[in-house]
């Protein structure tokens, strides 16, 4: 598969990896006491990691040219604008197993990590495999173009946390306490250490993340197979996810099309893979760019003049769990019996 190439010093992964530590180190010290993230604080800090990844493309512009630029920009937006899918599984989550809005910002910084730790290995296994075997783009573009099916026509389709492959081993291997005990993940009860519902909440995020960073780095991989590409634009664009949780929360009831933006999205980025094998090639950066600018503002667009007499959650503030749970530290929760919400994605639940 032709793609971008150029020289990456080691040094230059190196110093990524230890800016986007440092980032995260920041992140974690500025929410250390816990507190709820309003919408104001969430917003500064979006735009922080938003002019972080805009300016990373100008950096790629001044070293590398402004093909490369442009294609990190492409791949950023993408993820981003995929990124947005992710909060609404998030909210969900934090909603089905009632987490106090204190507890919700350390949940997503550690869900985070592991969100990078999965992207990285399946951006050097899905470049690989594209480089070796032709045929896999074809596969990947499948795949893809089969999730933007998905997407635009399962939207109704409910999701269960709790019924989650991945939690419901970890609840049969580690033993679990069905409270929250503060901020702790594990805790000690009667002098047994114990996992607690924390936990299993960072569990059901992590698993549900998984299966779409495949979805989200094959989107990416689509665009180049230029690994430092791949990642830089995943990693940038996953930073922020806490923040923009945190503004957009309150608000998703009013992107009720974004996800025909996003499946739109899926499945141009599945038809531009299998293209770039056959006689017509690559498509043209600027046209890509085009493409996705266009369909994320038609998208949000649409969906913001269609629900502009909806009132959104005040202040901006995520949904609210139910009555009684914030600032629970040893009582358990209600048993989450309330209507399965759904999601744009299929999150990989039985």
């Amino acid at each position: 598969m032709n793609d971008l190439s150029f020289a990456v010093p080691l040094w230059v992964w190196a110093a990524v990896t230890v800016g986007i530590g440092v980032m995260l180190a920041v992140d974690l010290i500025a929410h250390r006491d816990n507190h709820v993230i309003g919408f104001r604080e969430a917003a500064i800090w979006s735009s922080i990691w938003i002019a972080i990844g805009l300016g990373f493309g100008v950096i790629l512009l001044l070293w590398q040219g402004g093909e490369v630029s442009s294609t990190y920009y492409a791949g950023y937006l993408i993820e981003k604008a995929l990124s947005i899918d992710n909060v609404f599984v998030f909210a969900l989550v934090f909603s089905f197993f009632a987490v106090p809005d204190a507890y919700q910002h350390k949940v997503l910084f550690w869900g985070v990590i592991g969100a990078l730790a999965f992207r990285l290995v399946f951006i050097f296994i899905g470049a690989e495999l594209l480089q070796v075997f032709f045929w896999t783009a074809y596969l990947f573009g499948a795949f893809l173009i089969w999730t933007g099916w998905k997407m635009a026509f399962s939207k109704d389709e409910e999701v269960h946390p709790d019924r989650n492959p991945v939690v419901r081993l970890v609840k049969k291997i580690i033993p679990t306490d069905p409270k929250f005990h503060g901020d702790k993940f594990f805790s000690h009860v009667n002098g047994r250490r114990v996992a607690t519902l924390l936990f299993v909440v960072l569990v059901a995020i992590e698993a549900t993340d998984l299966i779409f960073a495949v979805d989200s780095v094959a989107a990416v991989l689509a665009i180049t197979t230029n690994t430092f590409l791949v990642w830089t634009a995943n990693a940038f664009a996953v930073l922020g996810l806490r923040s923009l949780y945190f503004c957009l929360a309150g608000l998703l009831r009013r992107f009720q099309y974004l996800h025909y933006g996003l499946a739109v999205l899926l499945a141009f980025a599945g038809v531009k893979l299998i293209l770039s094998e056959t006689p017509v090639g690559k498509l043209p950066i600027p046209l890509t760019l085009g493409v996705i600018a266009v369909t994320i503002t038609v998208s949000i667009t649409w969906s913001l003049i269609a629900t502009r007499n909806q009132p959104a959650e005040a202040d901006g503030q995520p949904a609210e769990t139910p009555a009684g749970t914030a600032g629970v530290h040893d009582e358990e929760p209600p048993t989450p019996h309330q209507p399965a919400a759904t999601s744009t994605r299929d999150e990989g639940t039985p």
